[in-house]
């Protein structure tokens, strides 16, 4: 089981941050290809793993970036929301996180939805992995050392 270790970022609040790539999906990569349209690029993000999250969100400059139209809605409760959860657009995404060396094989989601959020302007980081992605893996954070494993 691949798998790498990091250190806790302090930027604001510890956080366990990771470096992916995230591109549009599978599906929507076959249709572009299919009608002879541009794929647009991966994006490189930063990502903090929150375990209190049930599923990723991702800023909005990164799907405008991927030039992604909304696949759905989807009903999002958080702290500020209070007892009144708020509708977000929800669009659909691939999502690579690398191994710790060129030869470890990467966490690979072909296909995972996600809902908008704006992060990076106040926050520094591009997503949040939610336990939709962590669902698929073993993550462990060591206070102690001021690290985290994630292994897939």
């Amino acid at each position: 089981m691949p798998f790498f270790t990091l250190p806790l970022q302090q930027s604001g609040s510890m956080g366990a941050i990771v470096h992916a790539r995230v591109g549009v999906s599978a599906p929507k990569k076959e249709a572009l290809i299919k009608a002879n349209q541009a794929v647009p690029n991966v994006f490189q993000i930063r990502a903090l793993i929150d375990t209190g999250a049930s599923g990723t969100c991702l800023d909005p400059m990164v799907l405008t970036a991927l030039a992604l139209e909304p696949t759905g809605k989807a009903t999002v409760n958080t702290p500020t929301t209070g007892d009144r959860p708020e509708i977000k657009d929800q669009y659909d995404i691939s999502l690579m996180i690398p191994g710790a060396l060129a030869t470890t094989p990467p966490l690979v989601i072909d296909n995972l939805a996600v809902i908008s959020a704006e992060l990076f302007a106040q926050q520094r980081f591009h997503a949040l992995l939610g336990m939709d992605v962590l669902g698929m893996c073993l993550f462990v954070l060591n206070g102690q050392t001021r690290q985290f494993s994630l292994s897939y």
